[in-house]
């Protein structure tokens, strides 16, 4: 078939289609069918009543990496992949596949549209050499069923300013720096610099394209999800290199004629823990707010112990699993990380779709570096694929996994040896959601 102008042509990845019960049709979904589609995705996530996104869904599209169900020419199910490359202990990236969009119209449930859509795209990912795939699960319990585990956690913190009374005294600080407000637009390019590099210190950050940036900046607004402008600082060196930011939003509330307002932390990146400082204090002085909410942090992010009062800071009430990883290619994903110890250990794992199947060696040296290999040895670990997943980043530990009954210990004291291998000095964390 011919291309249209605006590149509708259905790409050679839906000439493999497949039929369902009842005829339901399986198939990548061309750029010009994006509205039919969207439609759907709507549907499956409850938002009837919003606006078409089509053309924010058509700036996303690639051939072949958007699927849908069809029934008698309705969309009945979506789903949707891109690559994206995935930061591992030890500052590497790998490529990850990365699946989003994912819904079943009530009226389809329990038919196998998901299966089929996630077999078909986790074998076109790891026949493009894609290590991991990853997603965010909405529901705990579909995604192990396809060899996912929970790898990071969100986390974050409320707190109370006139409890916390400020930073400690005595905290790092950085000799001739600066914050600056700065504007949507110059936040576009600085905050797109700063974040390749600091994505490349974080375990589990995954790139932001332009078209992240764009939406985030209101440059591109998405029907359904208002958007208001909001604050942005950033924080330069003596040098005026940037080297922090912190995009946040006030609420305007008050207690009769006293300000009452919450001001919410939505990103922040800091490179060196002077800038993180810094940029801590700065958001603990805005004027009128009596209460900081910080959606989401580094799980072991150190902000609690920089108050003068640590118990000011209290959970988050959304805190909870976050991103979910599926290993495809064993080798690839662990020859690309570091480790904590030097050692050996030999895991058997199960994997019903084969990608991770197998009995597989770890050997690290003193210098952190691992080879991963497939071996006859005698196992020391057995777990399934989805503990393995969990495991990967550095999110999990592998004792606590054992407790739990999802690694069985096969060799007296081989979790805890293990454990020591797969440590990472930071805990697995993705602020993004995708």
């Amino acid at each position: 078939m011919g291309n249209d102008v605006d590149g509708g042509t259905r790409d050679p990845g839906s000439a493999q289609q497949t039929e369902g019960i009842g005829g339901v049709e399986i198939r990548a979904i061309a750029k010009d069918e994006i509205e039919g589609w969207d439609r759907a995705l709507a549907l499956g996530f409850l938002r009837s009543h919003v606006d078409s996104a089509a053309d924010f869904r058509r700036q996303q599209w690639a051939p072949g990496r958007v699927l849908g169900a069809l029934d008698a020419g309705r969309y009945v199910a979506t789903f949707r992949s891109f690559d994206v490359e995935l930061t591992v202990p030890g500052g590497a990236v790998v490529e990850a596949d990365a699946i989003t969009s994912v819904t079943v119209t009530a009226t389809h449930r329990r038919r196998g549209l998901l299966r089929r859509m996630m077999t078909e795209d986790l074998a076109a990912a790891r026949e493009r050499g894609s290590a991991v795939a990853i997603l965010v699960a909405a529901e705990y319990n579909i995604y192990g069923r396809y060899g996912f585990g929970p790898a990071t956690r969100g986390h974050g913190w409320n707190i109370d300013l006139l409890r916390a009374r400020g930073l400690r005294e005595g905290l790092p600080t950085v000799p001739g720096g600066r914050i600056d407000l700065v504007g949507m637009e110059e936040l576009r390019k600085v905050g797109s610099e700063l974040h390749d590099r600091w994505r490349r210190t974080q375990p589990g950050a995954i790139a932001r394209n332009e078209l992240w940036w764009r939406r985030q900046t209101g440059d591109v607004q998405v029907p359904g999800f208002e958007w208001k402008e909001p604050f942005a600082a950033v924080h330069r060196d003596a040098e005026g290199t940037a080297t922090g930011l912190v995009v946040y939003r006030v609420d305007d509330t008050w207690d009769g004629s006293y300000p009452n307002c919450t001001l919410t932390v939505v990103d922040f990146l800091a490179l060196d823990r002077g800038t993180a400082a810094e940029l801590w204090r700065f958001v603990l002085s805005v004027d009128w707010v009596r209460k900081v909410v910080v959606e989401n942090i580094g799980p072991d992010d150190p902000l609690p112990l920089l108050l003068a009062d640590p118990r000011a800071a209290t959970p988050y009430a959304e805190n909870a699993d976050f991103m979910w990883l599926r290993v495809l290619d064993v080798e690839a994903a662990f020859n690309a990380r570091t480790y904590g110890a030097p050692g050996r250990v030999v895991l058997e794992v199960e994997d019903r779709d084969g990608y991770a199947a197998g009995r597989w060696a770890v050997e690290v040296a003193a210098d952190g570096s691992g080879r991963c290999t497939r071996t006859d040895d005698e196992a020391d670990l057995a777990l399934g694929v989805s503990a393995l997943g969990s495991l990967y980043l550095g999110g999990e530990t592998v004792p606590r996994l054992a407790a739990a009954g999802l690694v069985t210990e096969l060799r007296p004291g081989a979790a805890a040896a293990a454990d020591l291998l797969l440590r990472t000095p930071l805990l697995a964390w993705n602020p993004d959601n995708f």
